[in-house]
């Protein structure tokens, strides 16, 4: 694929192509008990992520989506912006030198409230139609449960990892 030209001249083939992070979220149960949110992202070319979730109310989640890259700082900060199926908005910084994640979710209310329906792979047509429905609930597209978290990277490496390739041609939003 050609390089969006909003990455011309940037640093995205050495800060991210290929680039795969699992990380943790210090968050807290419904009890307000501690607890680690595992995720897992891929920045894998110039317009996709391959992501999985392991811990938290989305655990159990593996998707990809079209994304959007945006350089802060060369070599130190970026933002990725996507929109999932499920009418979530995510948009992560990713801080290299501190090894850390600032998240923003705009959670849809039918992927918060019924996270359950929220899980699977993508790639399951069941799980993907499912998906479009929780984007559905809620009285409007401002009915959204906001989550802003940090995160600890824990592993930073290139290359798939246990996550899925992709076919950069398979539809997204």
């Amino acid at each position: 694929m050609p390089v969006h030209p909003q990455l011309e001249g940037s640093t995205f083939d050495a800060d991210l192509r290929d680039r795969h992070i699992i990380y943790d979220y210090a968050a807290h149960d419904g009890n307000g008990n501690p607890e680690k949110w595992r995720y897992e992202i891929w920045f894998f070319n110039e317009d996709r992520v391959v992501y999985a979730i392991y811990g938290g109310p989305m655990a159990g989640r593996k998707n990809f989506q079209a994304a959007t890259y945006q350089c802060i700082r060369p070599g130190e900060l970026w933002q990725v912006n996507w929109l999932e199926e499920t009418g979530t908005i995510c948009s992560l910084v990713f801080d290299i030198p501190s090894r850390r994640l600032s998240t923003l979710l705009g959670f849809s209310r039918g992927h918060w409230t019924q996270n359950e329906a929220a899980h699977g792979d993508k790639r399951n047509l069941e799980d993907f139609v499912r998906w479009r429905e929780l984007a559905r609930i809620g009285s409007s597209q401002a009915d959204r449960v906001m989550l802003s978290e940090q995160a600890d990277i824990l592993q930073d490496f290139h290359g798939a990892g246990e996550l899925e390739p992709i076919d950069p041609s398979w539809p997204t939003l």
